[in-house]
């Protein structure tokens, strides 16, 4: 009789510990969560969050100068995402409206996918998307969007409202969208100081919390990809695979014990278990370091600056004291002799990340290195990282994408024809954005920049996470 007992104390602590994991996974709750099914005139369940259609009245609203076109798929692929059953496409300027109550970095996400459409040609679709201002997509089509296609940006809003507007390209073109995210951040996802880094210096970058940015790169090193559904503010991490360099010398570390958060760091959503408990690693088997860097490139646009997010967790050396690598950038020493276990207060398994920004260059790449230091030691790891997230800040312009302000996107529809007024327009984009520059390193000073680690020669800005 007491074995049966003893089974159903042991069922239920394991259901008990799956429950406590599943609810600190899931944790966070965003004062504004606004979920849209463009096009649809019922909900949609997506990794078990509700998408509302866009014709239901909440606090978010649909604004068209004309009467837009509602778009359904009749044969959706099997498995197939429902909100990508239907579209919302738009002849001329049209905007959403979002009644934001939480002042800070919301997360915007647009998702696209083309099918078929007996009503529709898909060939015409070429269309602006602004965001508060931003110019966040320039030019877009989506005639060959046959895949779902989802584009991130992280936006500040203080106004009390976001508001998302798409503009056809021509006369002649449509916009459309699937769905709409926009969700409130967690405070310090997006902190306001990261560290510049070019060939001859490395200094304070302030006033980046107000930057628009968008998420180019989210990156699972050494590990799987990492779903929605097993990310608490819901990110996609896809493996590292097409963008390590061959021959790298690294190898993939996985851990299963338990992620050493803590406390006085940044919350738990600014990296996901599944991002801390694999990685690669540069591992010394003997009494020689070795001579190699572990290095991934990514596209990257010349004029623009990039935010790198790099995650490390040491879930490999077997003590504290042993682990001391070397962080570049583009080439450049970002980060010199980094101690993991300094930073993390002599814990392992304990994770933190480092906030980089570069210009990109005419080589029209980006490339983030981690190798050995002059402080590495033998028989030990020499280097380590976990995840890489890669995010475009808008520029002069106040565009994520092309040489134009939202200003002349909306004063010169529906011609679509740039002509001689570029330069005027432009001349009256780059006094704007001076102007906001001024404005916002005027207000960079009231901020708290993170809390600085020790450091050798980069001091190079980075944070512990919680």
């Amino acid at each position: 009789m007491e074995f049966p007992y003893r089974k159903l104390i042991l069922s239920l602590s394991i259901l008990s510990l799956s429950t406590l994991s599943a609810l600190s996974h899931f944790s966070f709750t965003p004062v504004d969560n606004f979920l849209v099914d463009c096009g649809s005139t019922v909900g949609s369940t997506v990794d078990n969050r509700l998408f509302v259609p866009d014709s239901a009245k909440r606090d978010s609203s649909l604004s068209s100068s004309t009467r837009s076109i509602t778009l359904r798929n009749e044969n959706p692929p099997p498995n197939s995402p429902q909100i990508y059953s239907t579209a919302r496409a738009f002849r001329r300027p049209s905007k959403y409206k979002f009644q934001i109550r939480d002042e800070g970095t919301h997360m915007v996400r647009l998702h696209f996918q083309t099918f078929n459409s007996l009503k529709f040609d898909w060939n015409n679709t070429q269309f602006h998307v602004l965001v508060n201002g931003f110019v966040a997509l320039a030019d877009f089509r989506a005639g060959g969007v046959e895949s779902p296609m989802v584009m991130e940006f992280l936006i500040w809003v203080s106004t009390g409202k976001l508001v998302i507007e798409f503009v056809p390209a021509k006369k002649s073109n449509f916009a459309f969208v699937n769905a709409i995210e926009v969700i409130s951040a967690p405070k310090d996802l997006v902190a306001d100081t990261a560290k510049f880094v070019s060939s001859d210096k490395v200094e304070d970058f302030n006033g980046l919390a107000k930057q628009a940015l968008q998420v180019v790169h989210r990156i699972n090193v050494g590990g799987s990809k990492v779903t929605p559904f097993n990310d608490s503010i819901w990110r996609t991490w896809v493996t590292d695979d097409e963008y390590l360099e061959p021959n790298s010398g690294s190898k993939r570390v996985y851990f299963g014990g338990r992620i050493n958060y803590q406390d006085g760091g940044a919350s738990r959503e600014v990296g996901p278990d599944n991002v801390y408990n694999s990685a690669r690693v540069i591992h010394s088997t003997n009494a020689s370091i070795p001579k190699v860097n572990m290095t991934w490139v990514f596209p990257a646009i010349a004029g623009y600056k990039y935010l790198v997010r790099m995650h490390f967790c040491d879930i490999a050396s077997i003590s504290i004291g042993l682990l001391y690598f070397n962080v570049y950038v583009n080439g450049n020493l970002a980060y010199e002799n980094l101690d993991l276990s300094m930073a993390t207060n002599y814990v392992l398994a304990s994770p933190f990340y480092a906030d980089f920004v570069v210009d990109g260059d005419d080589s029209g790449v980006l490339r983030v290195s981690v190798g050995p230091s002059n402080m590495s030691e033998p028989y030990a790891i020499d280097g380590v990282l976990n995840g890489i997230e890669i995010m475009k800040l808008n520029n002069s312009m106040g565009s994520l994408d092309g040489d134009y302000c939202a200003g002349w996107v909306l004063r010169n529809w529906p011609s679509g024809h740039v002509g001689f007024v570029v330069p005027l327009v432009a001349a009256a984009c780059l006094l704007l954005s001076i102007s906001l520059v001024m404005r916002r390193k005027m207000n960079a000073e009231g901020f708290v920049a993170w809390s600085r680690l020790p450091m050798d020669v980069s001091e190079a800005h980075s944070h512990q996470v919680k």
